[in-house]
C-alpha cells in the first residue's frame, strides 16, 4: 500500500464506515470483492489521476454484521446514503467481482449521483453454460489459485498467512450477501436497463471464479457497456494485471463526459 493513503471514518446513519483514500482530482469510488479491503496496486495507479475511495463494507473485516444488511440490494441503499453522507456527485462508481455486482445493484436503483460505472469481472448474473466456482466450498488454497491465471503469482500469495479472523468474519458478511442463490440475483438482468450512465466491462479471459462468459448479459443489458479483456488473466484483475487494468479504465474514463 503506498504511503499517502490516509484512513478516515465515515458516520452513516450511526454506522461508522472505514474508508480508505489517496489522490486527487475526479472521484473514484471503489467497492472491494468477497476477500474484503484491500489497497491493490490499481488503485495506487488510479490514485496517481484521480481520488480514490476506497470504503470496507459493513461486516467485513473487524466490524459486526448489521441487523439489516440480508442482500446485496440492502448494501447497495447503504452505499446511496454514504454518497450522501459524503456530498458525492458525479461519482465515478466501480467494483470487482462482489463488489461488481453491488456496483451494478447500485446503479439500477439511481444513478443521479454517478457520472460512470466500472464492472470488474461482476458476480451478480449466473450463466448456465459457465457456472460460478463456489468460494463457500473451497479452502485457502484453492481459493487462491483460482484467483490467478499465473501460478506463480498464487504461489507467492501462498507464502503469506491469511488472518484467520478477518477471513472468517468475511465469509460470514459474504454468506449474508450471497448464499442462496450463489453471488446471483435472478431479477438483475430486467434491470440492467436502468444503467443510463457509461459503462465499462472488464473480465479477464481466464477467469475461473466468475467465468468470462458471464459479460454477455451484462453487455446485453446496458445500453452504454463497453467490453474490454484482459488476455492471460483470471479473476484477479486488479492483482495479476494492475498497470493493464488502470490503463484500460483510465481510457475509459477519459473517454466520459461531464
Amino acid at each position: 500500500m503506498a504511503d499517502n493513503v490516509t484512513t478516515e471514518t465515515v458516520d452513516v446513519r450511526g454506522l461508522k464506515l472505514k474508508v480508505q483514500q489517496a489522490g486527487s482530482g475526479e472521484t473514484i469510488l471503489f467497492l472491494h470483492g468477497a476477500g474484503g479491503s484491500n489497497w491493490t496496486g490499481l488503485l495506487d495507479r488510479l490514485a496517481t489521476k484521480y481520488r480514490v475511495l476506497l470504503p470496507e463494507h459493513p461486516g467485513f473485516g473487524r466490524s459486526q454484521i448489521p441487523d439489516w444488511m440480508m442482500s446485496v440490494g440492502d448494501l447497495a441503499l447503504f452505499y446511496l446514503d454514504f454518497m450522501t453522507a459524503s456530498k458525492l456527485d458525479n461519482v465515478h462508481l466501480a467494483g470487482h467481482s462482489l463488489g461488481g455486482w453491488l456496483t451494478a445493484e447500485i446503479a439500477i436503483r439511481n444513478t443521479t449521483k454517478l457520472r460512470s460505472v466500472s464492472l470488474l469481472a461482476p458476480a451478480g448474473i449466473a450463466v448456465e453454460e459457465a457456472p460460478f466456482g463456489d468460494v463457500f466450498l473451497w479452502n485457502h488454497e484453492q481459493s487462491t489459485r483460482a484467483q490467478f491465471h499465473d501460478q506463480a503469482l498464487a504461489e507467492k500469495r501462498l507464502t503469506v498467512a491469511p488472518d484467520l479472523d478477518i477471513a472468517l468474519q468475511n465469509k460470514s458478511a459474504v454468506a449474508r450477501l450471497a448464499w442462496n442463490p450463489r453471488f446471483s440475483n435472478p431479477q438483475l438482468p430486467f434491470w440492467l436497463h436502468r444503467i443510463d450512465k457509461p459503462t465499462l466491462l472488464l473480465w479477464g479471459r481466464e477467469d475461473r471464479v466468475i467465468p468470462y462468459a458471464c459479460h454477455v448479459p451484462y453487455k446485453n443489458g446496458i445500453a452504454q457497456a463497453q467490453m474490454e479483456t484482459i488476455d492471460l488473466c483470471g479473476h484477479a484483475i486488479h492483482n495479476e494485471k494492475p498497470a493493464e487494468a488502470a490503463a484500460v479504465i483510465e481510457k475509459f474514463l477519459s473517454g466520459v463526459k461531464a
